[in-house]
C-alpha cells in the first residue's frame, strides 16, 4: 500500500530532451532583448544617409552625428548580443550580471588580435590593416550564455575569510575574464575554418535564389510555434554572408549587409514585407467574417487591431497566435505562403530590408535603400486575395474553431469570466 501510494505521488519522469528544448526556447526569448535596440540604430542611421541630407537639408557635422550614432549600435552588435542573453538567460539576473557578461567579452574580443589572420601592411602607399577572426554575433552569445550560467551558479559562493571582499557577485566577473581568455584563445586558433564554413554555407543558400528565400521562409514560420525561430533569424541576419563596406569594414548578415549598402543584400528580409502589410491583415479580415453573428463584432473589433499592428510595425504574433494552436491547418498555409512570397520576391529581384520587422513603418523609412520597394505593394495585394480566400474556405469547409467560432459551452465561460 505504501509502495503504492508512493509510486501514485512520485514526480512523473522528465521526457528525454525536454530540458534542452526548454533551454533553446529559453535562449531563443532572451535573443529578442538585444534585438528590441536594432530600431533606434536604423533610425539614426537612415537619418545619416546622403539623400536624406539632401531632402531635409542638414548640415554635414549633423548628418555624421546620426551616422555614427547608428554605426556605433551596428559596430557593435557581438557585444550588445553578449549582453542581452546574459541578462535574459540568466534567473533573476541584475547589474552584475551584465558586468561579468562586458568583462569577459572585452576580454575574449582583444584576445582573438592575438590571432591575426593577416598582419597590418603597406599596399599601393596605403596602410593595410590586419584582419582577425570574426566569430561575429555567435561569439557574442556563446559568451553572453557562458556568463548567464556561471553566474547562476557563483553570484552566492562564499570564499574563505580573507578573501571574503571577493563573495559572490564580485566573484563572477574574475571568473569571467578568465573564460573570456579562455575563449579567446579557442576561437582564434579553430574559427577560421568554422568561419568559413558558415560562408560556404551563406554562398550555397544565396546561390539557391528565390528557393533558398522560400526555405528560410519556411524553416522561420515552422519554428515560431516552439520559440526558436530566433536561431535562424540570428544567423541569417547577422552572420551569412560577407560585405566590404565604403570604409572597408567587412560587415557580416543579411541584415547588416543591406544598411551597409550591398546591392545583393535582403534575401532574407524582402519577402516578409507582403505577408506582414498585406497577408496576414487579410486573414485576420478572414477570420472576422467567419465568427458567428453574435460574436462577430467583437472579434472584428480585436482582428482589426491586430492587422493594424501587423501593417504598420510588422509584429504579427497576436494574428499567429490566435489561429497557431486551436487550427494547425491555417498555420500550415501561413508557413507555406509565407516561403511562397519569399521566393517570388526575391525572384522578382526586390531588395528590401528591416531593423525592427517587416511593417510599413520600416518599408517607408528604408525605401530609398532597397531595390524595387514598390513591387511590394502587388505582391503583397495578391497575398492579400490569395490569404482571405484560402483562410475563409478552410475554416468554413473544415469548420476550424478560430476566434468567433469556438464551441457555445467555452463561449458562455469566456462571458461568465
Amino acid at each position: 500500500m505504501t509502495t503504492a501510494s508512493a509510486t501514485s505521488t512520485a514526480a512523473p519522469a522528465k521526457k528525454r530532451g525536454s530540458g534542452l528544448f526548454q533551454g533553446l526556447q529559453k535562449v531563443g526569448r532572451s535573443l529578442q532583448l538585444p534585438i528590441a535596440v536594432l530600431p533606434a540604430a536604423g533610425i539614426l542611421l537612415r537619418l545619416g544617409q546622403q539623400d536624406v541630407q539632401d531632402k531635409l537639408h542638414l548640415p554635414d557635422k549633423v548628418t555624421a552625428v546620426f551616422a555614427t550614432a547608428g554605426g556605433a549600435i551596428f559596430d557593435n552588435l557581438p557585444m550588445l548580443f553578449c549582453l542581452g542573453v546574459a541578462i535574459g538567460f540568466a534567473k533573476k539576473s541584475d547589474g552584475s550580471t551584465a558586468l561579468a557578461a562586458l568583462v569577459g567579452f572585452l576580454v575574449y574580443s582583444n584576445v582573438l588580435k592575438a590571432f591575426p589572420l593577416t598582419e597590418q601592411h603597406i599596399e599601393g602607399g596605403k596602410i593595410v590593416e590586419a584582419t582577425y577572426n570574426n566569430p561575429g554575433v555567435l561569439g557574442g552569445i556563446l559568451m553572453g550564455l557562458l556568463s548567464a550560467v556561471l553566474w547562476q551558479r557563483y553570484h552566492r559562493k562564499k570564499l574563505v575569510d580573507w578573501l571574503g571582499f571577493f563573495n559572490g557577485r564580485r566573484l563572477v566577473p574574475i571568473i569571467m575574464a578568465f573564460v573570456g581568455t579562455a575563449m579567446g584563445v579557442f576561437f582564434g586558433l579553430v574559427w577560421e575554418p568554422i568561419g568559413e564554413g558558415i560562408s560556404n554555407l551563406g554562398e550555397w543558400i544565396t546561390g539557391l535564389g528565390a528557393l533558398g528565400a522560400g526555405l528560410f521562409g519556411l524553416i522561420n514560420r515552422a519554428l515560431i510555434p516552439v520559440g526558436m525561430h530566433q536561431f535562424v533569424n540570428t544567423v541569417s541576419w547577422f552572420q551569412i554572408g560577407d560585405f566590404k563596406n565604403a570604409a572597408g569594414d567587412m560587415v557580416h548578415g543579411d541584415l547588416n549587409r543591406f544598411f551597409a549598402g550591398d546591392p545583393t543584400a535582403g534575401q532574407f528580409m524582402s519577402g516578409f514585407f507582403p505577408i506582414m502589410m498585406f497577408g496576414l491583415p487579410a486573414a485576420a479580415l478572414a477570420i472576422a467574417h467567419c465568427a458567428r453573428p453574435e460574436r462577430r463584432k467583437v472579434v472584428t473589433g480585436m482582428m482589426v487591431s491586430l492587422a493594424l499592428t501587423s501593417f504598420v510595425t510588422g509584429v504579427t504574433e497576436p494574428i499567429e497566435f490566435a489561429f497557431m494552436f486551436i487550427a494547425p491547418l491555417l498555420y500550415a498555409i501561413h508557413a507555406v505562403l509565407t516561403a511562397a512570397s519569399m521566393a517570388i520576391t526575391w525572384a522578382l529581384g526586390v531588395h528590401a530590408g528591416f531593423t525592427f520587422s517587416a511593417g510599413f513603418i520600416d518599408y517607408a523609412l528604408n525605401w530609398n535603400l532597397a531595390t524595387k520597394p514598390w513591387l511590394i505593394i502587388p505582391i503583397g495585394l495578391v497575398f492579400a486575395a490569395i490569404y482571405y480566400t484560402v483562410f475563409r474556405f478552410a475554416i468554413i469547409k473544415f469548420n476550424l474553431p478560430t476566434p468567433g467560432r469556438e464551441p457555445e459551452e467555452e463561449t458562455e465561460a469566456l462571458t461568465k469570466a
